[in-house]
């Protein structure tokens, strides 16, 4: 699966009580649906991974999205 990150882009996830919030700018908010859109072509179980190492600000919670059946 094409993993394209548009220039400039930045995205954080924190935990905050519970709640999950994803923040980005609009590069980042634009790679995601980008990535989303072909997530959802794959076959169930296929995933993506994203966390500081490979796409996330620093101190982001690693976040882990999955194709279901």
């Amino acid at each position: 699966m094409d993993m394209e990150w548009k220039p400039g882009f930045t995205i954080r996830v924190t935990v905050d009580h519970g709640a999950v919030l994803l923040s980005a700018n609009r590069a980042g908010l634009r790679s995601l649906s980008a990535q989303l859109a072909a997530l959802a072509e794959e076959t169930p179980g296929a995933h993506i991974h994203y966390d500081e190492h490979n796409s996330l600000e620093e101190g982001s919670t690693e976040l882990v999205v999955e194709i279901r059946p």
